[in-house]
């Protein structure tokens, strides 16, 4: 018992590296979710039915982070900088989302068929439906998480990245059970249980931050703060929107609902690999934000390098793992998308890297430095996706991605050594990491024994 009582304390404490577990034991939590809610659509509906379903799916997805103007990080930006506005932002938040949620909509309403032109027609209204009314209920979630993290309650925030896809599952299987297979009630699975957990995750916020000044007129100041941080941050943020999903634009366009399907399932499993570099780009820039340039340097550049020998040491035999997997859980038809895996698997730990390091920026306020190198990748990232696709299919996309997240890497660093003049060996290797985890370990065992001696006295 007092061996779990200690663990207890260890996992409840606030410093950044039990936040970053606990993170990183959500983020896999979402990544086991998202992989079973994969298994289960795709046994539920076959690979078209599968490649429908995603093409629903997608088109919120995206317009919601195209139009989402970069409030999220402007929130945990100015929330940390402004102390006892946050009432304020988060309104003045609110009521800019409201109005770009009915304009987005209406352009998506008229646009869908167009879109989804390859596509039959009641699927293309079942998109126009679901895509108008998730827009607002993103935009939310996005928000709230923001609010959440800048105020730091990671408990709401991881709440709302892993109540949405363990409601999603647990309703479509039971649709699954009853014998229903029907796109329809499938998508309005995924938007009640949306609705459901942005209610919960906004009333636990209210509560713990009683912003009672929300009911008060809007603070013009503070707009003026979220919105001209906000649009600082959101070139980067719809260049980041753009390279993550121009991948199934290309498919939509130029490949079938077949493919479409193969490569949904193959990318979510890929994005395992990615649940230690996200926890840690999720807390380390609200952690680090208004600290020393020296200090922000140092942090980032450890989380980076430990992540990316931990993440080496794993991808590879979980590669082999997860192909094995793919043909038992999936079924035979969806191993003829495995080379693309294998790619993808590369490509999301280099990524993931990349983007610890660029927290770095929006940390010390120059997300200016961001958006060039997510200019350079994506345009180059783009134009092998259409050199590559007609050739190679679903791998000549993979390809694309990986040398676009290669190219995203040495970018970030080159940006480091000229603007920061930082050692590029430094930020790549330093023998202290190792020491520093010893002497971590060394520290929870002393502390571990300090508290049993404590609770056996």
């Amino acid at each position: 018992m007092a061996q779990l009582a200690a663990i207890h304390r260890a996992w409840k404490g606030n410093g950044l590296l039990q936040t970053i577990l606990r993170t990183s034991a959500t983020n896999f939590l979402v990544m086991v979710l998202s992989t079973l809610t994969s298994i289960v659509t795709a046994r539920m509906f076959g690979v078209v039915g599968k490649g429908e379903f995603s093409a629903i799916l997608f088109w919120p997805t995206l317009l919601a982070g195209v139009v989402g103007f970069g409030l999220p990080t402007s929130l945990i930006y100015n929330m940390k900088q402004n102390k006892g506005g946050g009432g304020e932002f988060v309104r003045a938040g609110f009521l800019f989302q409201i109005s770009v949620s009915i304009v987005s909509g209406t352009i998506a309403w008229i646009w869908l068929p167009v879109w989804l032109g390859n596509y039959p027609s009641d699927v293309i209204q079942i998109a126009r439906w679901y895509t108008v009314l998730m827009i607002p209920i993103l935009l939310a979630i996005n928000f709230i998480s923001a609010l959440a993290q800048s105020t730091e309650h990671f408990r709401i925030y991881n709440g709302v990245r892993l109540y949405v896809p363990l409601c999603n599952l647990a309703g479509l299987l039971g649709l699954w059970a009853a014998g229903n297979l029907s796109l329809h009630y499938a998508v309005l699975v995924v938007l009640v249980t949306s609705v459901l957990v942005v209610t919960w995750s906004a009333r636990s916020l209210w509560d713990v931050n009683r912003m009672n000044k929300l009911k008060r007129i809007g603070n013009l100041a503070a707009a003026k703060l979220l919105l001209g941080y906000g649009g600082r941050v959101f070139g980067v943020e719809l260049l980041g929107t753009l390279s993550s999903q121009f991948d199934k634009i290309i498919i939509l366009s130029m490949l079938s609902a077949k493919e479409l399907g193969l490569y949904t399932v193959v990318f979510a499993l890929s994005r395992m690999f990615n649940v230690v570099q996200m926890a840690i780009t999720n807390v380390i820039f609200p952690k680090v934000t208004g600290m020393d340039k020296d200090t922000i340097i140092a942090t980032v550049g450890r989380a980076f390098r430990l992540s990316m020998i931990v993440m080496t040491i794993v991808v590879i035999p979980s590669m082999f793992i997860g192909k094995f997997l793919m043909g038992i859980l999936f079924g035979a038809p969806f191993l003829a998308a495995s080379q693309a895996f294998y790619l993808l698997s590369f490509e999301c730990i280099l990524g993931g890297g990349a983007w610890i390091l660029a927290s770095s920026f929006n940390a010390m306020g120059r997300p200016g430095l961001v958006l060039i190198r997510q200019v350079i990748a994506l345009a180059i990232t783009i134009g092998l996706l259409f050199v590559f696709t007609p050739i190679y299919g679903l791998n000549g996309i993979a390809l694309a991605l990986l040398i676009g997240a290669v190219i995203r890497l040495i970018v970030t660093l080159a940006s480091m050594r000229i603007v920061f003049h930082v050692r590029l060996f430094g930020m790549l290797y330093d023998k202290n990491d190792f020491r520093f985890l010893i002497e971590r370990i060394r520290e929870k065992k002393q502390r571990k024994g300090a508290r049993e001696h404590a609770d056996h006295s």
